[in-house]
């Protein structure tokens, strides 16, 4: 087995059977943990304890189909990021893994995308990887409620709360870090702020946008939305079709694309973008100021890159919509082929190793297609 979409019906015995063939999965079998916190052995022992104490939590059997398969894939992930982030600390002699729920987030990735697994159900997986963490840390936190309503538009807090609960049962310590006390906080504090099974209900989109630009003084606060225009706003790697979607979905609106410009001012991709961004910054502005709705096509692929133009749109009170493009990956490559501006597909292949899809936290609104 080695598509999604035979993985997905398989058995977690199966799963972990062909799991335990794969790379990564070599890597963490090969990768001792601190005794003291994990006196179960290497990161493939646990992974695999982890996985059995999902069936065994009494939730298990009321979770939908997908749910599970969810859930399995994030135990599997979990911890794929300790092999390359395990370090010993030479005064303590103890084992430690920093970050390493960063490192597996885009492991994880790497691995469902290579499965060809949707889009939808890589993105829930890889969050729960890199959040798998957080609940059992909540009363380090200075302001658990913000902590929970912040997480709930990125992850389902019932899934979360049951990985941590598997990751805690999954781990044989004389030395407990994790009691299971903390978890059950974090789901009552979920639950109080009515959460836990959805996203936190924003009064509106806008003070959602607010709060997670840190502009929101009170979450009860209901802002007036009353937008200049809408920015509809690309994100997705070369040859995905953000093209194609503008010109099916945007047909008569202003267009201003990155793709274009380097042409118009004959640079190169490869070459210092200054120039390029600088001629989009004003074309922007132009449209913004005259309260002219229209599309801005770029690969938007880093959080921080879409950041720095999503502040400019904000600046003029702008709408704004994020249309993520995501083709399976060898329908993208033959499509990439066939471009007259064709991009190196190991260029492709590194920024597919890179990128940060959008989230809800981002914007106004969020498309995937």
């Amino acid at each position: 087995m080695s598509t999604w979409n035979e993985l997905s019906r398989a058995s977690i015995d199966d799963v972990l059977a062909w799991a335990s063939g794969e790379s990564w999965c070599r890597a963490m079998a090969d990768c001792q943990q601190d005794a003291q916190w994990h006196a179960e052995g290497d990161v493939w022992t646990h992974t695999k304890l982890v996985c059995h104490r999902l069936e065994e939590l009494q939730e298990w059997s009321a979770l939908s189909a997908k749910e599970r398969c969810v859930m399995l894939f994030a135990a599997l992930l979990h911890d794929s990021g300790k092999p390359e982030t395990s370090q010993l600390d030479p005064q303590t002699n103890r084992i430690h893994s920093p970050k390493h729920a960063i490192k597996g987030e885009r492991i994880a990735r790497d691995v469902l995308r290579s499965l060809d697994c949707d889009v939808a159900s890589r993105e829930e997986i890889a969050r729960l990887v890199r959040f798998h963490g957080r609940p059992a840390f909540l009363l380090e936190r200075d302001d658990p409620k913000h902590e929970l309503i912040s997480l709930s538009w990125l992850v389902k807090h019932k899934l979360l709360y049951l990985l941590a609960r598997a990751d805690t049962r999954g781990r044989q310590t004389p030395e407990t870090t994790r009691p299971e006390e903390n978890l059950h906080l974090w789901k009552m504090v979920a639950e109080e702020n009515q959460c836990f099974d959805q996203p936190y209900a924003f009064a509106n989109d806008q003070a959602r946008f607010l709060f997670y630009r840190q502009a929101l003084s009170d979450l009860y606060y209901v802002p007036h939305e009353d937008y200049r225009c809408t920015v509809t706003m690309m994100s997705g790697l070369p040859a995905s079709g953000k093209d194609t979607w503008l010109s099916e979905h945007c047909d008569g609106l202003p267009i201003i694309s990155l793709d274009d410009l380097r042409s118009q001012l004959g640079v190169d991709a490869t070459d210092d973008q200054g120039t390029v961004i600088q001629a989009a910054k004003e074309q922007c502005r132009e449209l913004l100021r005259t309260k002219t709705s229209f599309g801005f096509c770029a690969t938007n692929l880093l959080r921080s890159t879409r950041k720095r133009w999503i502040d400019l749109f904000a600046d003029y009170n702008a709408r704004i919509e994020i249309v993520y493009v995501e083709p399976s990956f060898p329908i993208l490559l033959q499509r990439n082929a066939h471009r007259d501006r064709r991009v190196p597909e190991a260029v492709i292949h590194d920024l597919a190793s890179r990128y940060e899809p959008p989230t809800w936290t981002e914007a106004h609104g969020l498309a995937i297609v």
